[in-house]
């Protein structure tokens, strides 16, 4: 398929791309295609760039803090939003997550996920939409729209082929041409044709001996080739691993940064004869083209310039709850009559299990359990609940009834700065650290605080001493 004919606005923003790559030397160049941080690209004041801000992710936008203390809207699983079976709902919802993102001064959100559910033991189904690749290209190319139509770029991933969880960072996925076509690829491409995506993602594995961040069949040749695809690529994080057979094959972007194959490795490649030169300056073009789309290149008009009505996100996510249940059959249950009670049993109705993790991870303000809500829906007295079998073997992260800090101390005990842990959770990336603390000072954290339990009583060894004590 041919890519869409450019409009006077796409010319002119060309005609920017193209001065600002001009004034860049090769080492500003190469420092461009490699991230600064865990999220971002370095900023280049020589012609009007601030930093570049990416970041997770499918259900909701976490910005560049991992915490709790930067709440998101969450929304359900993309499973869900695909059964729905509702592309003008997931539009609305890219429109929600754009409208997140600004919020945040995130330029570009790292989803859609738009890989089939293939196998029942993919790690990351709970971020992606179908085992079909229609309904999965239709909704996906509905939520790309939503996303930049409020002026946020997007990145479909992840291509190609990244649809099961053994050895999902190395494994080589030996695929005929029909099924590649047919299954594999047709998400993209329908996303590609519909939606015209600004970046798509490239993923960890390899396609019939083929890294796919080094893919040059499948990104030179189909994506941008047959398919007409002009956004930028990048590596899913740490996924590339060859500074030459990378920029060969189509990657513009190496993250996370600042150590990465591009950067001084890549400025190195050229100037020793490894890489052209000319290769170098497709991938600035690239991600110069980006940033002039979410309106940060000086000189730049933004491809939107008036941005949609507000949304409702809390409103937005339970109606996407609600309309992806199906029910199979009501035998007079529904609507409970007056009178009934309703039994509960299980530790996942009182703590509920409201994401699946990892890049689709993020800190919703508050999250109502089926307990919670159900207790407030339903009459007093006729709600009876029951723990039953817990099947976790570990203890819960802490919640409810927590309030916790982190102490942070150098290597003589001394506190070089404190910090908050909403959830008892430390992860700091990158910069991310609380104020007086650096990576070189800080050799422990203590986490302090207290706990409210949910429920009073003795504990054991108060029982003991009460007890003894008649």
């Amino acid at each position: 398929m041919a890519g869409t004919q450019p409009t006077p606005a796409d010319r002119a923003r060309e005609a920017v791309v193209g001065a600002a790559l001009a004034e860049l030397d090769l080492d500003a160049k190469a420092r461009l295609l490699a991230g600064q941080d865990m999220w971002s690209l370095p900023a280049l004041p020589e012609i009007g760039l601030p930093s570049l801000v990416m970041s997770d992710g499918p259900i909701g936008v976490r910005g560049t803090r991992w915490t709790a203390d930067d709440p998101s809207i969450a929304l359900p699983s993309p499973t869900a939003l695909a059964a729905t079976w509702d592309p003008a709902l997931a539009r609305r919802a890219g429109t929600l997550l754009a409208q997140e993102a600004r919020r945040k001064g995130v330029h570009v959100l790292l989803a859609p996920t738009v890989n089939l559910h293939r196998s029942p033991l993919g790690g990351r189904h709970f971020e992606a939409y179908s085992e079909d690749p229609y309904l999965t290209g239709r909704i996906g190319s509905a939520y790309v729209t939503g996303v930049q139509e409020g002026g946020v770029g997007t990145t479909v991933k992840h291509f190609v082929a990244n649809d099961a969880e053994t050895d999902r960072f190395t494994v080589n996925n030996v695929i005929s041409e029909r099924a590649l076509r047919e299954l594999y690829l047709a998400p993209f491409e329908a996303i590609v044709e519909n939606a015209h995506p600004w970046g798509i993602m490239t993923a960890y594995n390899s396609v019939n001996g083929t890294t796919m961040t080094e893919h040059r069949h499948l990104v030179n040749e189909i994506l941008r080739g047959e398919w007409g695809f002009d956004g930028f690529n990048v590596s899913d994080w740490m996924a590339a691993r060859s500074t030459v057979r990378d920029i060969e094959g189509g990657l513009d972007v190496a993250m996370p940064g600042p150590t990465t194959v591009y950067g001084e490795a890549l400025a190195a490649a050229v100037r020793a004869g490894e890489v052209a030169e000319a290769k170098v300056d497709e991938a600035v073009r690239n991600v110069l083209r980006l940033a002039a789309r979410v309106g940060i290149l000086a000189g730049a008009e933004p491809v939107i310039t008036e941005l949609p009505e507000p949304v409702d996100g809390e409103a937005l996510a339970r109606e996407i709850a609600r309309r992806a249940f199906v029910l199979v059959r009501n035998e007079g249950v529904l609507p409970i009559a007056e009178g009934h009670s309703v039994a509960l049993i299980g530790a996942a109705a009182r703590d509920a299990r409201v994401l699946g993790g990892g890049s689709a991870t993020v800190f919703p303000a508050r999250i109502v359990s089926p307990l919670d809500g159900l207790t407030a829906a339903l009459p007093e007295g006729t709600l009876t609940y029951a723990l039953g079998a817990d099947p976790s073997e570990e203890l819960a992260a802490a919640d409810k009834g927590f309030e916790l800090r982190a102490v942070c101390r150098d290597a003589a005990g001394h506190v070089v700065g404190t910090g908050s842990a909403p959830n008892g959770q430390i992860q700091w990336m990158g910069t991310d650290l609380p104020d007086g603390v650096t990576q070189d000072n800080l050799h422990s954290v203590e986490l302090t605080g207290t706990f409210t339990p949910r429920e009073s009583g003795r504990t054991p060894s108060e029982s003991r001493d009460w007890a003894s004590s008649r």
